[in-house]
């Protein structure tokens, strides 16, 4: 088998011997399409933050978490379904299948991430940066979102 060693911060060269699945491997493969779904400037980013990514299935009609929060910033993107996405501060708004969605995280409660369709599975998977030691969702308690109901946008 042949080597490739490479100094620190180079990518490694594909050997021979792994080279033999391409059928033609003299001919150029089609080159990967990249687009970017979203980007946040700046993002609140805990230090020594754990990154944990989650695939959620809500069921038909699912109401999905109670409200809480996370302890850092949040990317999602729903894979399949309709996402009814609430933050503080903010109008409930729908999120179709090949949208994103983000979160700062930290002090602002998730009220929402319920099934708006009746009768389909939505699903969707989310990348949350956050505090180590800490849960990746916080309840929030009946008392705090009395006490912060003022915050809360109007609902429709």
């Amino acid at each position: 088998m042949e080597s490739s060693a490479t100094t620190e911060g180079e990518v490694p060269i594909m050997s021979v011997e792994h080279s033999k699945h391409v059928e033609n491997p003299g001919t150029t493969p089609p080159q990967p399409k990249v687009e970017i779904l979203a980007s946040v400037p700046n993002a609140p980013i805990p230090d020594n933050a754990v990154a944990t990514t989650v695939l959620i299935t809500l069921p038909p009609g699912s109401a999905g978490s109670p409200p809480h929060r996370h302890s850092g910033p949040g990317f999602g993107y729903v894979v399949k379904g309709e996402m009814i996405f609430e933050l503080e501060g903010e109008p409930e708004r729908v999120i179709k299948a090949g949208e994103t969605f983000w979160e700062p995280g930290g002090d602002v409660i998730h009220y929402q991430g319920a099934n708006n369709l009746p009768d389909a599975e939505t699903v969707y998977m989310a990348t949350l940066l956050g505090v180590p030691g800490q849960p990746v969702l916080i309840p929030v308690s009946a008392e705090e979102l009395e006490e912060r109901r003022n915050r809360r946008a109007p609902r429709p």
